[in-house]
Parts: C-alpha cells; sequence; structure tokens
C-alpha cells in the first residue's frame, strides 16, 4: 500500500506537518508537484486522516499527564467511550487486554484539574475502577 517515498513522506509530514511541498520536495529530491500529488492520494485513499496541533515544548513540559486505566462493567463499553470522546482533557483513548479494558491518557493544566478529569472518569456510569499513573517525564515522544 505505502512505499519507500510514501513512507518517507509520512516520516517528514510527522516532524512537521506544515512544511510545505516544496520544501518536502527539495528534502526528498522530488518535485514540488510530486509532493503535492503524492500527500493528496495519501489524503484521498485515507491514509493521512488529518493534521493535529503539537504545543511548544516549553507549554507542553507545564502541563500534567497521566495514564488512567479503566476497568468496564460488560456491556457499557460503547456509552463509556463516548463520554470518554465528550471530555476535553482526553488526549488518548486505546482499547487494551488484560485486567483492564481501557487506557486513557488525561492532561491538564495543573494537578488539581488533572485530579478532577480523573474523578469525571471514575464516576461515569459503566465504569467499575480506575488506577492513575502520573508521567513525571516524557523521555521521548513522536
Amino acid at each position: 500500500m505505502l512505499d519507500a517515498t510514501d513512507r518517507a513522506l509520512i516520516a517528514l509530514l510527522r516532524e512537521n506537518a506544515r512544511i510545505g511541498h516544496a520544501e518536502a520536495g527539495r528534502r526528498l529530491k522530488l518535485s514540488r508537484t510530486t509532493v503535492q500529488a503524492r500527500v493528496e492520494s495519501l489524503e484521498r485513499r485515507g491514509v493521512i486522516a488529518g493534521y493535529t496541533l503539537r504545543l511548544a515544548e516549553e507549554v507542553a513540559s507545564r502541563m500534567v499527564r497521566a495514564h488512567v486505566t479503566i476497568v468496564v462493567a460488560p456491556k457499557a463499553s460503547g456509552g463509556v467511550v463516548s463520554a470518554l470522546q465528550r471530555m476535553p482533557e482526553l488526549r488518548a483513548l486505546h482499547s487494551v487486554a488484560g485486567v483492564f479494558d481501557l487506557l486513557a491518557v488525561v492532561e491538564a493544566e495543573d494537578v488539581p484539574s488533572l485530579d478532577a478529569a480523573i474523578d469525571k472518569i471514575g464516576a461515569l456510569d459503566g465504569v467499575e475502577r480506575t488506577q492513575s499513573s502520573i508521567i513525571l517525564s516524557t523521555k521521548f515522544e513522536r
């Protein structure tokens, strides 16, 4: 589905999604029009589903994050996922195998806000139990 050029272009866009087609072309040794056509093709085929915002390190480093593992009552998963999706503090939600059903990545400006978000998760109908791990530092992130 993806050739080496597509993978190199995706890696470049992951590094900086706002890179111009001309600059991407220079780095990949392709023409601007080739880069533009490949990006459009990747978007059309659904390989690139969208673009997102990444905060500057000095802003992101001030945020408090936690991994919250969640046990969901049988047959309550859909409602819990819908409720979690509406919480702006959640950066990601993963379905996991093992003792827990879901793993949420929660982010807030300070500890009281993080605590409130975690309490809100625990209070959702269908959530049986949560366990939180505060992230102290991030060694690398892609």
